[in-house]
This record gives structure tokens, sequence and C-alpha cells, in this order.
């Protein structure tokens, strides 16, 4: 017999196996998500505990030592196969990802599920009182928990390394260090270049009252003109805007909305649809197995941040859209001009908030949550004296010191529904990828500029369907970059389309 006819019926049950452990994995993501939109408070207990079984469950069933066996009779089917191949790539990825669970106990995960629901139910007490106390010893805990989860992986360089793998695998607490120093150097001159300028043009229109109601209308017919697919999709309140998918047919994303702060629903939107995107453009041919997925996070990132400021934030854009906006805001934005909102949208400023941080001062705001956690985890740094050393880090790097904890250590939700350890390092490494992706993008299509400034992005989602959103998890993040753009993650094209972009704007 052919290789192929030994092994197709091995293939066909590990992809029904995958496809049940999807559908509780879908099912835990749901309880999220209504967690996180519309669950009254007093569900919160039975919800962790929840949760914690359809982990346990779903980790309990990837982790059968029939899982191994199929795997390793489908080794001779994945070696004749070219690499690329979808039943190679499956083979492969579903390896990667089960030999790193079966290290993982499946009480365990279920121990960390139940903690983070109850974490995180403690910070959405704790932001608004700006009361650290109340999730310290949660988060010590959290603390606790990561370092029990990195040492099921020895021989790491960092104790950080298989944290980090989770979310950007093949990333290395080490190569990060070197990237995010060398990317340091380059932007805190600019920074400082333009913070001591003096502040241009007003911005002070983007803070009047702008109705809930009319905001969220004008963002949803946005990014359906953008290409994001209602049939497949919602968009929900939230109090950290996310976005999630429960099968290559349901794909949703979340926002808040400041009626005194227009950028805050219309941008958070973009960029959530930009994750979106990319998780509806995913081969339905994947649908159920593990292949269904970003990569990593930092190319997931790379979409959000590419839609959200790329094309979001540029001014071809707005030569379109901005009348859409004037016409749906009449009162409060009638008398201000296109290059008026296109600069206050840019503008730089030392500020306090990660998720309102300008393009040229965004990575600062990582880096410094990503020397934390680091520091957490090697010990150098207690729970304790995190508020005090975020302060003095934020004086350090950006000269301004919050004034509470609530738009200080309580301000991202990452690390009180998740680990700490890999939570953040995709940012960067996000903006880096969308700066070389887009780059290549316009030396394929130079026309993607003029079509932005005509009102649709079809080219360009075409390209990113076919080049990135199309392989869902088949490749690697390095592979991925180097298979679009030719070369490996730098920080060049980055550099150049901020000193472009904001040297026009601030003349530097």
């Amino acid at each position: 017999m052919q290789t192929t006819e030994k092994t197709e019926p091995k293939l066909s049950e590990l992809k029904t196996r995958l496809s049940e452990i999807n559908d509780i994995e879908a099912a835990a993501s749901l309880l999220y998500w209504d967690q996180a939109t519309y669950m009254p408070p007093g569900g919160a207990a039975a919800r962790g505990r929840q949760l914690a079984t359809l982990q346990q469950i779903s980790h309990s069933k990837f982790t059968e030592p029939l899982i191994g066996q199929l795997l390793e009779d489908l080794r001779p089917l994945e070696e004749s196969l070219p690499y690329d191949s979808d039943e190679a790539s499956l083979i492969r990825i579903t390896r990667i990802k089960y030999e790193t669970a079966v290290r993982v106990p499946a009480e365990f995960m279920a121990k960390f599920s139940m903690h983070r629901t109850q974490s995180y139910e403690a910070w959405a007490m704790a932001r608004p009182r700006n009361d650290f106390a109340l999730v310290q010893p949660h988060l010590e805990k959290t603390l606790d928990l990561s370092r029990e989860l990195a040492n099921f992986f020895p021989g790491y360089e960092h104790i950080a390394d298989p944290l980090i793998d989770f979310a950007d695998y093949g990333m290395k607490a080490s190569f990060l260090r070197s990237l995010f120093a060398e990317l340091r150097q380059e932007l805190v001159p600019i920074v400082e270049a333009i913070t001591s300028q003096k502040p241009f043009d007003d911005d002070s229109f983007l803070y009047q009252f702008y109705p809930e109601a009319q905001q969220l209308e004008f963002s949803l017919k946005l990014i359906e003109q953008l290409g994001y697919d209602f049939h497949r999709g919602r968009q929900d309140k939230t109090h950290h805007p996310f976005m999630t998918n429960f099968s290559i047919g349901d794909v949703r994303i979340t926002t808040r909305v400041y009626e005194n702060d227009l950028s805050q629903a219309l941008f958070s939107t973009i960029h959530e649809m930009g994750h979106a995107l990319y998780e509806q453009g995913i081969n339905r041919n994947y649908e159920g197995t593990l292949l269904a997925a970003g990569t990593s996070s930092g190319v997931h990132e790379s979409q959000s941040r590419l839609w959200e400021n790329m094309v979001g934030r540029s001014l071809g854009f707005w030569k379109f859209f901005y009348s859409q906006l004037q016409s749906t805001f009449p009162k409060q934005l009638g008398d201000v001009s296109l290059n008026t909102l296109y600069r206050a949208i840019n503008k730089v400023g030392k500020s306090l908030i990660r998720t309102d941080a300008d393009e040229v001062t965004y990575n600062l705001h990582v880096m410094i949550r990503f020397d934390l956690e680091l520091q957490m985890l090697e010990g150098s740094l207690d729970v304790k004296d995190l508020p005090e050393a975020w302060n003095e880090r934020y004086r350090s790097d950006l000269g301004i010191v919050p004034e509470s904890d609530t738009d200080g250590v309580l301000q991202d939700v990452h690390w009180y529904t998740g680990q700490i350890g890999g939570m953040f390092q995709g940012y960067t490494l996000g903006n880096l990828m969308s700066a070389q992706f887009f780059e290549a993008a316009l030396q394929s299509h130079s026309e993607i500029l003029t079509e932005i400034e005509q009102g649709h992005c079809i080219t360009l989602h075409n390209w990113l369907k076919d080049k990135i959103y199309q392989h869902g998890c088949k490749y690697t993040a390095t592979e991925l970059i180097r298979g679009v753009t030719g070369a490996n993650l730098r920080i060049e094209p980055f550099i150049r389309y901020i000193r472009q972009k904001y040297g026009q704007l601030y003349t530097l």
C-alpha cells in the first residue's frame, strides 16, 4: 500500500478528534466573551468554574496518548509531503502544540483557568477604585503560577522563554531584549525632537460630546466598507476591547465608547477589525483544526496596527471618510479642517495610557511592561513593589508619572486575566511587522495608496489574504516574514515609516 493509503484513515481520525477539541474550546471562548460583555457580576464564581471545567476537558482530550500515537503514525506521511502542504503542516503544527501541552497537567490548567477568572473580576473592581491592594494577592498568585508553568519546560535560557513561546513561538527573551534596545535607541531621540517643540493645532475638538449611538453607527459602517464581514461577525461593548472567534464563520469584536473622546471607539474598532479580518480570511478548509488561527501574537498585532495606523490614521484615508464623519457630527466637526483632524489624530505626546499612545511613543510603553515582566519572573521585583517600579519607569522613560494606579499598573488587563511573561512583546513585534508587511504590499501594488484615498482597500485586503491570512498558523512568524518580505524581522521599515510620516508632520 502507498503511504497515503495507509495513513489517510489516521489523518481523518486526527482531524475528527481535533474538531471535537476545537468545539470545546469554542464553547469556552463563548463563555469568556459573555463574561467580558453581558454577564452580570453575580455569575463570576460559576463562570470561573465552567471555564476551568472546559479547559480541563479540552486539555485532557488533546493530551491523550492516542493523539501522540496518531501523530507518530502520521510521521511517514508528513515526511513524504512538501513542508508547506496542508496535510504536512497540520501534522507538524499539531505535534508542536501536543508536545507542549503534554508537559502541563490538566489539573494545573484548570487551576490556572479558575484563578484567571477570579483575577479578572478583582481587576474589574480594582481599576475604577484605584485599589491595587485588591488585586495584589491575585497577581502574586499569578506570578507563582506563571513560574510553575514555565518550569514545566526545563532547559530554557530565560524563565520567560517558555511563556513567550505560547504567544510568539520561537522568540527568546535575549533576542527581544536586543531588538527592543535597538528600537529604543532610534525612538528616544525622535520622541525628544517632537515633544520639545511647541504643541501644534488644538485637538480639544476630539473631546467634545459625541453621542454613543452615533459613534457606534459610524464605526460599524466604516469597518463594513473596509471589508469586515458582518454575516460572520458582530461588535459589542466591553471594558477592554478584544477580538474573539468561535469559528471562521463567527469572528467577533468588541469596543469601548467614551462620549467625551471620539478617538476611543473609532480607532479601537478599526484595531479589532484588523484582528478579525485576519481570522475571517483563514482558509475555510482549516476549520476545526489547529491551522485555523493566527500564527502568533506579533503577526496578529501587525494586522490590527496596520489597519488602525497605516490605513486608519493616514491622510489619504480621511480624505475620503472625513466628509462622512463631519456629516455624522456636524456641530462638533463642521468647522474643523481635514488637515486639523489629521494632525490631531497623529499628535505625539508623552502619555500614560498605552492604548491611547501615539505611534511614536507606543513602543516605549510596551518595553516598560516587557522589562517589568522579566524582572518579576527573575525575582528582582516583588509584586508589592510593582506600582512604584511602574511609576519610576514612566518617570525615567517618558518623563511623566501616573497620579493613580488606575492610570498606571492597573490600566492593562493582561496580567490580571493571563500570565506574567509573554503578554506584551507581541505589540511591538506587531508594529515592526506591520511596517515591513505594508512596505512590501506597496512595493507590489503602488495603487494601494490611491485606492485608500478613494475609500476602499480591496487590493490591500486581497494582498493580505493571499500572503498572510489564508495560511492561518501554517507558518511560524519568522517563516511568514521571510516568505512575504524576503527578509528577517528588522526595525528599519518601521523607523522609515515613522521618520517619513512624522518628519512631515513635525518638520523634523
